[in-house]
C-alpha cells in the first residue's frame, strides 16, 4: 500500500527533526507523501517542500492549530492551504500575535520558579521569521534537561504561567474555518480522544461536539492516530460517515520527543494511512 503521514512536527515546533531531515526520513520510510504540520507555524514549510522536491516526494502543505473551543483546548490540522493566500496570512499573522504574547512575562514567572532563564537565554531558540514565543521558551527548557518529558515542561512551567498571565489565548474554529478555506484548504480534527481535544465527553457528548464542529466548517477527521483505542478508531470511522468527513491521519511525529513514535508507521507499527486520503483530499475539497 502506498502510504503517507499527515500530522508530523520539526524542530520548528516542537519535533527533533528540521523540516529537511523530515523529508530525508520519509524517503528512507517510504512514505509516498507528508505534511509538516507543526504547531501554529509554518516556518518549516518553505524548506521542507524545496527538500522535498530534490527527494522527490510529493509535499502537502499543513499547519496544526490550538483552537479554543467551549472552554476546551482542541488542536485541528490545516492541509493543502495556499500559505500565501489574503486569508491564510490574515489568520496566521493574528496567531502569531496570539503565541509571541507576554513572552517576557511568561519568562520571568518560569524564573521565579528557580529556573536559570533570561529573554536573552531563550533569544538562541527563536527561529527566523518567529518573535520570542512559548516553543522557544520550551525549547531552551528541554535543553536544561529538568524533565524527562516534553510535557511536562508544558505542565509545570509553561502552562501555569500562560494561566496566571490569561495569555493561552487560541482562535476559534470559525476563524480557523475562515482563513483555511479561503486558502483553497481543509481542517481537519486531531486526535479526539486527547486532554487537548474532546476527552472528558461522553461519546453522545463528543458527537455533538463533532457535529457542531462540522457546522461551523470542519471537513475531516483523524481516522487513523497510533494511540487510538479500537473503541476510538471505530468511534472516528463512525463520526466520518455520518457526517460525510474526509479521512485523515498520522503519526504525530515529534522525533526524541514523543519515544516509541515512528513517522509513518506510529507505535510499533500500528499506523498505515493509506494515499487514498490524500488523493480524496484533493479531489473532494468541500470548500
Amino acid at each position: 500500500m502506498e502510504k503517507i503521514d499527515l500530522h508530523v512536527h520539526s524542530t520548528m515546533s516542537d519535533g527533533t527533526f528540521s523540516p529537511a531531515e523530515l523529508v530525508s526520513l520519509a524517503k528512507k520510510r517510504g512514505l509516498l507523501a507528508f505534511a509538516l504540520t507543526d504547531h501554529d507555524t509554518i516556518s518549516g514549510l518553505a524548506a521542507a517542500r524545496k527538500a522535498a522536491r530534490e527527494e522527490d516526494i510529493e509535499f502537502i502543505n499543513g499547519m496544526e492549530a490550538s483552537v479554543d473551543y467551549k472552554g476546551r483546548k482542541i488542536h485541528v490540522v490545516s492541509l493543502c492551504f495556499e500559505s500565501e493566500a489574503p486569508s491564510f496570512q490574515a489568520l496566521y499573522r493574528k496567531i502569531r500575535r496570539q503565541k509571541e504574547a507576554m513572552a517576557d512575562e511568561v519568562i520571568e514567572l518560569i524564573r521565579k520558579k528557580g529556573i536559570d532563564i533570561s529573554k536573552g537565554e531563550v533569544e538562541k531558540f527563536v527561529y527566523p521569521g518567529c518573535g520570542i514565543e512559548r516553543y522557544a521558551i520550551m525549547r531552551y527548557l528541554v535543553s536544561l534537561n529538568i524533565e524527562e518529558k516534553v510535557q511536562s515542561v508544558w505542565d509545570k512551567y509553561l502552562t501555569p504561567a500562560l494561566d496566571e498571565l490569561g495569555a493561552d489565548k487560541n482562535i476559534s474554529i470559525d476563524e480557523l474555518s475562515e482563513g483555511v478555506h479561503g486558502a483553497g484548504g481543509i481542517i481537519s480534527l486531531a486526535h479526539f480522544h486527547k486532554r487537548i481535544g474532546l476527552k472528558g465527553l461522553n461519546r453522545e457528548e463528543q458527537e455533538m461536539a463533532i457535529g457542531d464542529l462540522v457546522s461551523r466548517g470542519l471537513d475531516a477527521m483523524e481516522r487513523y492516530y497510533p494511540s487510538y483505542s479500537e473503541d476510538d478508531a471505530a468511534f472516528a470511522a463512525q463520526m466520518i460517515e455520518r457526517y460525510d468527513l474526509l479521512a485523515t491521519g498520522g503519526s504525530d511525529f515529534h522525533g526524541k520527543n514523543r519515544p516509541g513514535i515512528e513517522l509513518g508507521s506510529g507505535y510499533e507499527g500500528n499506523l498505515s494511512v493509506p494515499y487514498a486520503f490524500l488523493a480524496a483530499i484533493k479531489k473532494g475539497k468541500k470548500r
